[in-house]
């Protein structure tokens, strides 16, 4: 029984000398949620501004807004509307702005047949800002299909960000 006690005490021993110090050594969690103090690190700040012709979301030229489509589908969806509304004010308040509508799909169907929404896609949305009061001589359309992917991923959120028009200022 003497040589199973002593065991035990030697494997209590080890145990303890290992999980002491990574104890002893634990940092505050709260110190990863500390802002940076150097600024440096983060770069050369940009201004907002900077980017209002640029390109802020997919390949749309910015301020307008692309938008997204269900699968299958050259519809403009009821929570894409306000997009269109946004690109539609822009382009009225601009009147000398021309843009081309790039009609965008995911890589699900064969080549034609995404060549084929795409253009279903761009035709969609240049028929909505002409009747939001955007001159149709202004709007140019081209189906990109799946040739301009944004994101490559094999999962429905990339899928999904390429099934869109993106507005392009010419």
């Amino acid at each position: 029984m003497g040589w199973e006690y002593n065991k035990y005490i030697s494997i209590l021993l080890l145990s303890l000398l290992l999980f002491l110090p990574a104890c002893g050594g634990k940092k505050d969690d709260n110190q990863a949620l500390q802002p940076v103090q150097n600024k440096e690190a983060l770069g050369q700040e940009e201004s907002l501004e900077s980017a209002a012709m640029g390109v802020m979301e997919g390949r749309t030229t910015g301020p307008l807004l692309p938008v997204y489509f269900a699968f299958d589908s050259s519809s403009i969806s009821p929570d894409q509307k306000p997009r269109m509304n946004v690109n539609a004010q822009f382009l009225k308040d601009h009147e000398t702005v021309t843009i081309r509508i790039e009609g965008n799909c995911d890589p699900k169907g064969t080549r034609e047949y995404n060549l084929a929404l795409g253009e279903k896609r761009a035709l969609s949305a240049r028929r909505y800002l002409v009747t939001l009061g955007v001159s149709s001589s202004r709007i140019t359309t081209v189906s990109l299909g799946e040739e301009k992917m944004l994101l490559h991923g094999h999962d429905e959120m990339a899928w999904a960000q390429n099934r869109r028009d993106d507005f392009i200022i010419e």
